[in-house]
């Protein structure tokens, strides 16, 4: 099996491109070649994937299996790629987002069959027409697609929306003993996978023809709270979490990110069902509890010390929105 990852090192993609190497997958990722991001197993073409004359150049005489982009996120994106690969690979897959889903939600309960509609983060947004524009391709000129949306799927990111994701400002509060912020009132319910079990489900997709024309989203079956996931991450830390609980309406108002984030995202509860995943993948399960992720990720933050971003403006929002939200509800 010939494939090609455009992006393929990133915080999911990693750990799918291990597997699939190890899984003896002839596997070429595509970049600019401007980091060490060497994989090994993996056949390495350099080229910028905005530039499709110069890509075109690079993947002259090479046809494919399946073609994943990883870094795909508007819909002119979606344009390119179909220009590109039309005809050069039978099967397409675009990496979509479970933000994508219906929101506000009509049900906790997602499936594939969710409507898809976010009037709330521009990102979300444009993850949908990019799946509008790939849907008219398949329908249209037959174009082999498959969809996937992921949720809130983690390894070399802190999977928290407020002072986390590539930060350590939250975790360093933790230490510190400073008080932290989680939206709402804690106990809405969240589904946050390790890579390592996404890349269980996404490999079992790759060339696999009865996909052409699906989507899936591939998330944990571990459901938590807001302040339990908060809680596993000061434990991984050695320490307690001392939360203040916020308005997700009260904590857009700060950040334009942050809104889309949260009323977007993860303000309300959300439950996947995987019935879909592991009809077509039956191997797929997730085994990696988010207590055991979280140290796994702690430990390769603290395992070299620029990762370890701590960011004063995010520490100073962090006091404002406290402090303003203690004068007006604690007084």
């Amino acid at each position: 099996m010939k494939v090609l990852f455009i992006g393929g090192t990133g915080n999911i993609s990693t750990a799918v491109s291990k597997l699939a190497v190890e899984r003896g997958i002839e596997l070429y990722l595509l970049n600019r070649g401007k980091r060490a991001s060497a994989l090994p197993g993996a056949k390495t073409l350099v080229g910028d994937i905005t530039k499709p004359d110069e890509i075109r150049s690079v993947l002259k005489n090479h046809t494919w299996d399946s073609v994943v982009d990883w870094i795909a996120f508007t819909e002119g994106d979606i344009r390119r790629d179909f220009e590109l690969f039309n005809g050069a690979t039978k099967q397409f897959i675009f990496i979509s987002s479970g933000s994508a889903y219906q929101r506000p939600a009509s049900s906790p309960f997602v499936t594939e069959s969710t409507p898809l509609a976010n009037p709330f983060w521009e990102y979300s947004r444009n993850k949908i027409a990019c799946e509008e524009r790939l849907n008219l391709y398949y329908r249209n000129e037959s174009f082999p697609i498959t969809i996937v949306r992921p949720s809130l799927t983690y390894d070399t990111v802190i999977p928290i929306p407020v002072g986390g994701w590539m930060e350590y400002t939250t975790v360093d509060r933790i230490k510190r003993g400073k008080k932290i912020i989680v939206h709402g009132d804690g106990s809405s319910l969240w589904t946050i996978t390790h890579a390592d079990d996404f890349a269980k489900g996404f490999v079992g997709l790759l060339a696999h023809q009865q996909t052409i024309g699906h989507a899936f989203h591939i998330t944990s079956d571990e459901i938590l709270t807001w302040d339990q996931i908060h809680q596993a991450l000061a434990e991984a830390v050695g320490s307690e979490a001392h939360i203040v609980h916020m308005a997700s309406d009260f904590l857009g108002t700060f950040d334009e990110h942050l809104r889309g984030s949260l009323i977007g995202d993860k303000a309300t509860s959300v439950i996947f069902d995987n019935t879909k995943i592991k009809r077509f993948v039956p191997e797929f399960t997730a085994t990696i509890p988010f207590k055991q992720g979280i140290k796994r990720t702690i430990d390769w933050f603290e395992a070299d010390p620029a990762r370890k971003i701590i960011k004063q403006e995010t520490n100073d929002m962090i006091e404002k929105m406290i402090a303003q939200y203690e004068k007006a509800f604690m007084a």
